[in-house]
């Protein structure tokens, strides 16, 4: 067994398993997380949420995709075929891409690359043009605009993202997410992660991943009082299934770079407690459950509003920060805070 796996034959099948398990870890969770959005909206709300189906309610989603599935897939009579349905493909596939190199553990990743977080930033850059694609194939106005706006915001604050970033790659001195987690890795457990250095960024990292994954408050290009749901509003059935199942596994990749890049990733919070993946999962799950409440409570901004805020006040913030960082690391302030290429390359 061990020479075959040791052949080029043997060496694809792990590889197609590997990809096959982080799949099928992000498409269960889809399930979970899709039901836990709803329940924690009901909950704020008071009312009950999904509870017919399954014990709890637990096997709505199910219920909702095969509902999807089976109905019958409408295409408008002017639209362009073939961009109307390679659009939701590209959302999907190009969110579920970026998960090979989101490592669980330090050997739990399907590609261990040196250059990982230039490749999550380069491919989640990249689902703008599903929407733009779904937008414009559609042939009306209405999801032409919503795909507009979308891909405005969308690059609007990928531009903080990268930037903040940049602050968290200068005290690391790697973009391999695991020498990220391995330089957090300290004698204090909890305050040895870098939400305590980079603290202002955590919060824009966060408020910036919400407007990159159309979160509320920041949904506008899906708007329905203004957009009748904007640039999804001609798609049914499965390609509109693509759409939303891409979305929220944009928004658990979110979630799981939040807890790489700056709470530890897999590393246990008090130090004497082993470290394991199943730190990392619920983790992410805290995150999920922050943006679920945000979605709950917040109300949606203008879109003037959103647009000053990642132009006028977020931009200036990380540009100043990724220069104070630089200072920082290179003269050694804070007792090394912000200089850990040495602890975790």
């Amino acid at each position: 067994m061990a020479e075959f796996l040791s052949t080029p034959l043997g060496i694809l099948v792990i590889v197609a398993a590997q990809c096959l398990a982080v799949l099928g870890f992000v498409m269960v969770s889809l399930l979970f997380l899709v039901y836990g959005d709803r329940k924690i909206w009901a909950a704020v709300q008071m009312r009950r949420g999904p509870n017919v189906v399954g014990v709890y309610g637990l096997l709505q989603t199910v219920a909702d995709a095969l509902k999807y599935v089976v109905k019958e897939v409408v295409i408008p009579a002017g639209a362009d075929r073939t961009v109307f349905m390679l659009a939701p493909m590209a959302s999907f596939v190009l969110a579920v891409l970026a998960w090979a190199v989101i490592p669980f553990n330090d050997t739990w990743v399907v590609s261990d690359i040196n250059v990982a977080i230039l490749y999550v930033f380069a491919v989640s850059s990249l689902e703008v043009y599903g929407v733009i694609m779904g937008g414009w194939a559609s042939n009306s106005k209405y999801p032409f605009l919503g795909s507009l706006r979308s891909a405005a915001q969308m690059i609007s604050y990928e531009v903080s993202i990268g930037l903040i970033i940049i602050g968290v790659i200068i005290s690391t001195g790697s973009m391999n997410f695991g020498a990220i987690v391995n330089a957090q890795d300290g004698a204090y457990g909890f305050f040895s992660w870098y939400w305590l250095p980079h603290f202002p960024m955590v919060f824009l990292f966060f408020i910036s991943a919400l407007a990159e994954t159309n979160r509320p408050p920041f949904d506008l290009p899906e708007a329905e009082s203004e957009l009748v749901a904007g640039y999804q509003v001609e798609y049914s059935s499965t390609p509109f299934l693509l759409f939303m199942a891409g979305e929220y596994i944009a928004i658990f990749l979110m979630c799981a770079l939040t807890t790489l890049l700056f709470f530890g990733g897999w590393l246990s919070p008090i130090p004497f407690l082993p470290d394991s993946p199943l730190w990392m999962v619920a983790k992410m799950a805290f995150f999920f459950f922050i943006f679920a409440m945000v979605k709950a409570i917040t109300p949606r901004y203008r879109y003037d509003q959103l647009m000053r805020l990642g132009w006028k006040v977020f931009l200036p913030f990380s540009l100043v920060w990724v220069v104070f960082v630089a200072f920082a690391a290179k003269f050694d302030w804070f007792f090394g805070a912000y200089a850990r290429w040495t602890v975790g390359g």
